[in-house]
């Protein structure tokens, strides 16, 4: 159950912005100073803010208003921060940030692997923080364009299909047996990516500048971690996969035809 207190500090900022068109922030941070901090200034820059300090609270938050973003804490009281990633991912296909207390790899990875699409590092900084948010709230926004929008003549053929497997990037729907997966955009834009190139080696380095807008450093695991969580929506057995193969040390291949 939400906190009555905090629930109602929370919505009295939201009331503050009643304005539909923002979009929506949920911020989950048991620093007050630092959550108060990053509320006022997205409210400053046009936003809705939600905040609770809590992990329990917030995956109540998170399924009764599905936010745009959420900016989440590793470290929280109620249900760990990690948790909190794990259990709202398989409902919740907006972006998720993660806030890491230190510059370490391993914080980045075990976000990554809860399903986590970016991270921050504290102290954070104002204008990173807002151009993650900007970045991620755009790419769906245009994601939202999209499926409302009628095909253009160019867009209309604009899908694959492999066996069992129909990946629509015009609707950004992915359909396994005829049954849609829920998918994130992170993971679709890397599915669609390698499928529109099937048959042919993907390396990391071609993915990751495609996707994240900067040249791969060999240390960079993000696209490892949303292509294991492809694999096993798509079924595709980690051991000895099928459709999405990793060629040691030149990258990824997928598929034409898994059988």
């Amino acid at each position: 159950m939400l906190n009555p207190d905090l629930h109602g500090e929370c919505f009295r900022g939201f009331e503050y912005n009643m304005n539909p068109r923002k979009p929506q922030i949920l911020i989950v941070e048991d620093d007050q100073e630092l959550a108060q901090w990053m509320r006022d200034y997205l409210v400053n820059k046009d936003y809705h803010v939600l905040l609770t300090y809590r992990g329990d609270e917030a995956l109540a938050l998170i399924q009764a208003h599905n936010p745009d973003i959420v900016i989440l804490d590793g470290m929280l009281p109620g249900l760990d921060g990690l948790d909190v990633c794990k259990a709202a991912r398989p409902n919740f296909t907006n972006a998720i940030i993660m806030l890491t207390a230190r510059d370490e790899e391993i914080d980045e990875v075990l976000g990554l692997e809860m399903g986590a699409d970016d991270y921050l590092t504290k102290p954070v900084r104002a204008r990173a923080l807002l151009a993650r948010i900007r970045k991620h709230v755009d790419r769906q926004e245009l994601v939202s364009r999209k499926e409302n929008e009628s095909p253009d003549v160019g867009e209309i053929n604009s899908s694959l299909q492999f066996n069992n497997l129909v990946i629509d990037r015009q609707a950004m729907v992915v359909s396994l047996d005829d049954v849609k997966i829920k998918i994130s955009s992170k993971e679709f834009d890397v599915l669609w990516l390698l499928a529109k190139s099937a048959g042919k080696v993907v390396s990391r380095g071609e993915l990751v500048s495609e996707l994240r807008g900067f040249d791969y450093d060999g240390f960079d695991r993000s696209i490892d971690l949303r292509i294991s969580r492809l694999r096993k929506k798509l079924h595709d057995n980690p051991e000895q996969p099928f459709r999405i193969k990793t060629i040691w040390g030149k990258g990824y291949f997928f598929a034409k035809d898994a059988w």
